[in-house]
């Protein structure tokens, strides 16, 4: 089936225009709009809304509080993916469940919050400071070691 990445808008017959680019939904593969709001289709995002609030019942009981992630895919029957999907756009807020989160980018850490952990983000920094250093000290070697020859008058 085609893809129609490349249109980025559809007007409508009410002269109505929605932004976005036309794409075939990741779960379906039927054409959708996709926007800042929505990553698939109607019928997808329906599902997926139903999924959203089974989930979402059950981690506002207070016994469910402390339940891991693998607890709320085993009791909700819905794909882990899809409910970190909802943790990093922020629809399912994780503030006051302390074993809910997702892995870090870098080392699996659980994190609530970003690509990587606290630890990790540290050693990106650090590395790029060293790197930002090391290319600071190889310039002034390079200025340090700039020979310079002249043509000019020669005195017999």
């Amino acid at each position: 089936m085609a893809n129609f990445a490349d249109i980025s808008y559809v007007t409508f017959e009410n002269g109505v225009k929605l932004v976005g680019e036309l794409r075939n939904c990741p779960n379906c593969n039927s054409l959708f709009l996709k926007t800042n709001l929505r990553d698939v289709c109607e019928n997808c995002y329906k599902t997926e809304q139903k999924q959203f609030d089974v989930v979402y019942n059950f981690i506002r009981k207070s016994e469910n509080r402390m339940a891991t992630m693998d607890q709320i895919v085993t009791a909700t029957d819905v794909d882990e993916d899809l409910i970190i999907k909802w943790i990093r756009s922020g629809k399912l807020r994780v503030a006051g469940l302390p074993n809910l989160g997702y892995p870090c980018d870098s080392c699996g850490t659980l994190i609530q919050k970003g690509s990587v952990c606290p630890n990790c983000a540290t050693n990106i920094k650090q590395d790029l400071y060293k790197a930002e250093e090391e290319k600071r000290r190889i310039q002034e070697l390079r200025k340090k070691d700039r020979t310079y020859f002249l043509e000019g008058n020669k005195r017999k």
